[in-house]
C-alpha cells in the first residue's frame, strides 16, 4: 500500500532526495506498523518522539500495531528543545 511519510526538523535528511516539503509517498506492506516504517527509513526510534497518523497522535505502545491504511499520512518529529 502507499502512504505519505513526513519527517520534520533534523529527520528530514533521512527522506529520499526527490522528496518535497518534508514528504514523500512510499510503498509499505499492507500490515506495516509505524515502527516498521520508522525502521525502513533508518529513523532512530528515540528520535521518533512525536508520531501522528492523519493528524492523530500514536502513543509509543501503539506503534507496533498495524494501524496504517492506504493513503494515510505518517508524520514524525524528533524531540526538540527550547520553547
Amino acid at each position: 500500500m502507499k502512504i505519505t511519510l513526513k519527517l520534520f526538523a533534523t529527520l528530514g535528511d533521512l527522506l529520499p532526495a526527490e522528496s518535497r516539503e518534508n514528504a514523500t509517498v512510499v510503498e509499505v506492506p499492507d500490515d506495516a506498523t509505524p515502527n516498521q516504517v520508522i525502521d525502513m527509513f533508518k529513523v532512530p526510534r528515540p528520535m521518533a518522539h512525536l508520531v501522528l497518523i492523519n493528524g492523530g497522535y500514536v502513543a509509543p505502545e501503539r506503534r507496533e500495531q498495524p494501524v496504517l491504511a492506504e493513503n494515510d499520512v505518517l508524520a514524525i518529529w524528533p524531540p526538540v528543545a527550547g520553547g
